[in-house]
């Protein structure tokens, strides 16, 4: 498959929920976020093709949609795995050992973060912050906060969803606050 045929897939796929997101906003360009993430749902990750397309249903210029993808760290510009594993080592999260949890999931897993593991099921990604410093360390697993951790309560995540291949359930975005799950 070429890159135009994608791209008209991507046309096709994506004109008419978009379209639906932009009645919600008073401007196109207040869509290019929701549209990003709507498009990251069905693709996995957003590439420059995907800049491309949004930009052309949205009637912006395609470095307007390039800025809002590579600012924010909730959209992913390349594949990742399963599992996203994003480790926050923000101040709260560092005193408190983040570091030694980061070496420690890069030598249980053999990934650096950025990378994806063989399996593809896990990616590990360092961020600044992710909103649950009163219960640090914490990090979260797609959209599921896990805190208070431990090397073994990582060990015990990490094992549980190889295995089973499920996310456990915890708190979600949609739920109560992240600072709210122990």
């Amino acid at each position: 498959m070429t890159i135009e045929t994608s791209k008209q897939n991507m046309l096709k796929d994506l004109t008419e929920p978009i379209a639906e997101i932009c009645k919600r906003y008073p401007t196109r360009r207040s869509a290019i976020m929701p549209a990003l993430y709507l498009a990251q749902e069905k693709y996995g990750f957003i590439d420059q093709p995907m800049y491309q397309v949004i930009s052309k249903i949205l009637d912006v210029p395609e470095i307007w949609v390039y800025e809002l993808a590579s600012f924010y760290t909730l959209y992913q510009r390349k594949a990742i795995g399963k599992y996203h594993l994003q480790l926050c080592t923000n101040v709260p999260c560092m005193l408190r050992d983040a570091y030694d949890l980061v070496e420690h999931v890069q030598t249980k897993l053999g990934i650096k973060p950025g990378e994806t593991s063989k399996n593809g099921l896990f990616t590990l990604t360092t961020v600044e912050c992710i909103g649950s410093c009163d219960v640090a360390p914490a990090m979260m697993i797609n959209q599921t906060y896990y805190t208070k951790l431990s090397k073994q309560k990582i060990d015990q995540i990490l094992d549980q969803l190889s295995e089973t291949k499920a996310l456990p359930q915890k708190e979600t975005l949609s739920g109560k606050k992240p600072g709210a799950v122990s």
